[in-house]
């Protein structure tokens, strides 16, 4: 019987997960993060994004927003200019926009109220609970839209914008007992 050398069986182990994930990696930015890039790139309000992160769910894009950006036509855009690259995982995208101390209280006072809607599923309680909690500071515009997938809200004062994006989960269909 033949003796197998080990120093051979390792070599070509290594250059076969080489050129494997090296093919893999190429791939990924080749046919799928480049053709996003270039959706992400045409979209109007985002001032810049950085290369997609991509799992086997979610697309995950950094991305800067003008003040005058609308949050959910950017979603949408991205989604269907990118809809080759995302297929079936979930868009999330992290907006790095900075805030101020005004926004962030604004949206503090009103999270309370906000959690409770969505737990609840009574998105149209969130207009109501921003506007409550706006009273204070009529300098804050609150702005919210929905769609089948999130809820967007906007909060802007004349220097400053904070962009939320809360999730929604859709209503769940049971199977009855006695049906």
């Amino acid at each position: 019987m033949k003796k197998i050398s080990v120093v051979p069986v390792i070599v070509t182990a290594a250059i076969s997960v080489a050129v494997l994930f090296g093919g893999y990696t190429i791939y990924n930015q080749v046919a799928v993060a480049a053709p996003l890039e270039d959706a992400i790139a045409d979209v109007p309000g985002i001032v810049s994004s950085a290369k997609p992160k991509m799992s086997k769910d979610q697309v995950t894009i950094d991305v800067t927003l003008s003040q005058d950006a609308n949050l959910r036509e950017i979603y949408q855009s991205i989604n269907h200019n990118g809809k080759s690259a995302i297929g079936s995982r979930e868009l999330k995208l992290d907006v790095l926009n900075e805030s101020n101390k005004v926004l962030d209280d604004y949206w503090y006072q009103a999270l309370f109220e906000v959690a409770e809607a969505m737990e609840n599923k009574a998105y149209s309680n969130i207009p109501k609970a921003l506007e409550e909690a706006g009273h204070d500071n009529p300098a804050i515009h609150a702005e919210t839209e929905m769609d089948d997938n999130n809820i967007y809200i906007t909060l802007q004062t004349d220097d400053a914008v904070k962009f939320i994006v809360l999730p929604r989960t859709p209503a769940q269909m049971g199977v009855w007992e006695n049906a």
